[in-house]
């Protein structure tokens, strides 16, 4: 079942939601806007210019008010939202369309996993041939939360909880990568 916008408020009024402030106009019928936070990473350049998917992957992170995504670049980003979902719920991050139609694509892999906490680290991508000024504060993307029927034998307590920041791959950490 997803969560109406009458549920969101009320969990988010108890704290067993969101652990940060939130603005009314965040809150839609059927999900909660997230806001874009400060902190940006960029892959820095490896010798060989290729990606090793055992190996630990290096990034440059940035904090700025502001950060200019040139065409076909990619940048992971953070929230401003700090999520704590309870062990019985689940949420799916979407892009705005509006952004989208901008050529601006927002990713996170799409799902969040109960008992999840943390910052959200959002995958941009800039598809248009024009620069994209990104900027902190604004409204990015929207998380749909949805009540599973029970609550889950064993809570989301990976590699990414408590993340803050825009977190970078830890796929080389993940014994099931290889297979």
């Amino acid at each position: 079942m997803i969560l109406s916008d009458k549920t969101i408020r009320d969990m988010i009024s108890k704290g067993s939601l969101i652990k940060s402030p939130i603005e009314n106009i965040q809150i839609q019928p059927a999900s909660l806007d997230i806001r874009l936070g400060d902190t940006f990473a960029v892959i820095e350049d490896s010798p060989d210019g290729i990606l090793d998917m055992e190996s630990p992957i290096s990034y440059k992170t940035i904090r700025s008010d502001t950060y200019l995504l040139l065409p076909g670049q990619f940048v992971l980003a953070t929230t401003m939202e700090y999520l704590d979902l309870p062990a019985d719920m689940t949420a799916f991050v979407e892009g705005r369309s509006s952004l989208g139609r901008m050529g601006l694509f927002i990713q996170n892999a799409g799902w969040v996993d109960p008992g999840f906490k943390g910052e959200i680290t959002l995958e941009l991508f800039n598809a248009n041939r024009f620069a994209i000024r990104l900027t902190p504060g604004r409204r990015v993307g929207q998380l749909v939360f949805a009540k599973m029927d029970s609550s889950a034998l064993q809570p989301y307590c990976g590699k990414y909880q408590n993340q803050k920041g825009a977190s970078g791959s830890m796929v080389c950490l993940d014994p099931e990568s290889s297979r």
